[in-house]
């Protein structure tokens, strides 16, 4: 279809990063349609020409700015306010319907059929659900509606600082006037619903067909290592992105995107570029790493406890289930130790795993008392209840009738 086309906006190189990696995994689900990206000025001309091989259309736009300060503090979302420049996407009208899609974005599944819905077609925002999300949103190219929805912007600004307010107060009767026009959660799934919603996520998450990484925190953000495959951040800030889909972005981008950025880098050095652009290309792939990934500062156990009070918890890393299992594995072995004497109640609060590790905790807990040449198996239950803070997860507890020698064994982590 020539004049149907995926669009996505790049106003920096780290966003050109996800817009790579939008195209790459459209692409790769065989779509039929043009590949357009709207890029600012801010980037850098190593990643315009990597951005010129991925996409069909490349369009140069300016940073438009909502100036509206004050609303993005609130938001504490600074960075928010040039996205206003994806209102450009109104311009391209030599193609007669659009699907715009963020580059925080990721593709699971073929999406072409989101061109048989009409404008403005999105799905709910998951703050917000009376207002559409504006990550993914089809629409229709018209010079007219973008004089018209910058005009609005002229005279009432946005409720929220960014396009999403705006967007929602033009097309302010898409939650009432035509149900057709709501777009299934699968079609921009926030990775982080699997730690708010997560009976939802288990039921219908295997469906999601396009993945938006919302928050400040982006996949590139992160850290990975080829080897092991695996993500470390670089900052303290919990993980609240699914790991999965961390990695499911991190596979496309270094299997589709680096390999470009290195040829580019390797044609800019023959070429005795600036060093200043050959920087560029070395920060593009730097979050690359072979082997050992790089020690992150630890945090104290009082301000680990606050993090886990706030259903803040390092999933990925210190508050693993492996780590959370060798601390109970090396508290079973110490009980199993000492004669039976008063009962003693042990908690432990585990992370929400998919596959319900919880189970596997359990399982460990009945190994390890089978074990004990004291008998303990029969003196031990277990049962669940919701973490005390009322966030996702559970609290395992096994009442064990083990005593240490220097009093009741109180355990938690």
């Amino acid at each position: 279809m020539e004049d149907q086309a995926f669009v996505t906006l790049a106003t920096n190189d780290s966003y050109a990063k996800g817009a790579m990696v939008v195209a790459k995994s459209l692409r790769s689900y065989n779509t039929s349609r043009k590949l357009v990206v709207l890029m600012g000025p801010h980037v850098s001309d190593a990643y315009r020409e990597v951005l010129s091989a991925t996409f069909d259309e490349v369009r140069l736009v300016d940073v438009l700015d909502s100036g509206d300060s004050a609303h993005l503090a609130l938001m504490n979302r600074p960075e928010l306010g040039v996205t206003l420049t994806k209102l450009h996407c109104w311009t391209l009208t030599h193609y007669s319907k659009c699907v715009f899609m963020d580059a925080d974005t990721l593709v699971l599944s073929n999406v072409d059929e989101l061109f048989e819905r009409e404008e403005l077609s999105a799905a709910p925002d998951p703050g917000w659900p009376d207002c559409f999300n504006s990550g993914v949103f089809v629409f229709r190219p018209s010079n007219e509606t973008y004089g018209r929805i910058l005009q609005l912007c002229s005279e009432s600004g946005s409720f929220d600082g960014g396009d999403q307010g705006v967007l929602n107060t033009f097309f302010s009767s898409w939650a009432t006037a035509d149900i057709s026009k709501h777009l299934p959660f699968i079609y921009n799934l926030s990775s982080s619903a699997f730690y708010s919603y997560l009976p939802a996520f288990k039921q219908f998450g295997g469906n999601a067909k396009v993945v938006h990484f919302l928050g400040s925190l982006k996949p590139w953000n992160y850290s990975y290592d080829a080897e092991t495959k695996s993500i470390r951040g670089h900052t303290q800030e919990p993980c609240t992105l699914h790991p999965d889909f961390l990695l499911k972005w991190w596979d496309v981008f270094s299997t589709s995107v680096t390999p470009m950025l290195k040829e580019q880098y390797r044609a800019e050095s023959f070429l005795s570029v600036s060093s200043h652009d050959i920087d560029d290309i070395r920060k593009g792939v730097s979050h690359i790493h072979v082997g050992e990934p790089p020690q992150q500062p630890e945090l104290s156990s009082e301000e680990r406890r606050k993090r886990w009070e706030q259903g803040q918890a390092d999933y990925m890393g210190m508050d693993s289930f492996e780590n959370i299992q060798r601390k109970l594995d090396s508290f079973l072995k110490l009980i199993t130790q000492f004669p039976v004497a008063n009962a003693t109640c042990c908690s432990y609060v585990v992370p929400p795993e998919p596959n319900d590790s919880c189970l596997s905790l359990r399982t460990s807990l009945h190994e390890a008392s089978s074990a004990s040449p004291r008998g303990l198996t029969s003196h031990l239950r277990f049962s669940y209840r919701p973490a005390p803070n009322g966030d996702v997860g559970s609290s395992l507890h096994g009442w064990s009738v083990a005593e240490l020698p220097d009093g009741p064994c109180n355990a938690g982590w």
